[in-house]
């Protein structure tokens, strides 16, 4: 994401969440151990965490659910997501 797209997400997240909130976030990363080891260590030990891998084994959908005290947390995780090789936010 650039730093124009985040703060376009981050005004919105700001007008359509209260805080704390419990955010959902969905990416799509290439089946590989390293990326979604990247992935899962973004998130709280206390994180909902969930993988899905594609009918031809390439890629693997994460699910994370947690808490957020604010719009920073969250962009704070984007930010470090972005730098995983592949990655695709849904």
């Amino acid at each position: 994401m650039t730093e124009d797209e985040l703060k376009k997400f981050k005004e919105k997240l700001v007008e359509t969440t209260t805080f704390p909130s419990v955010y959902m976030f969905k990416f799509i990363v290439p089946s590989e151990h390293r990326n979604i080891a990247l992935v899962e260590n973004l998130f709280e030990e206390e994180a909902d965490i969930h993988t899905k891998e594609s009918e031809s084994g390439k890629y693997i959908s994460i699910t994370a659910t947690q808490v957020a005290m604010n719009a920073e947390e969250i962009l704070h995780i984007y930010k470090k997501a972005s730098e995983v090789k592949g990655i695709i936010f849904l």
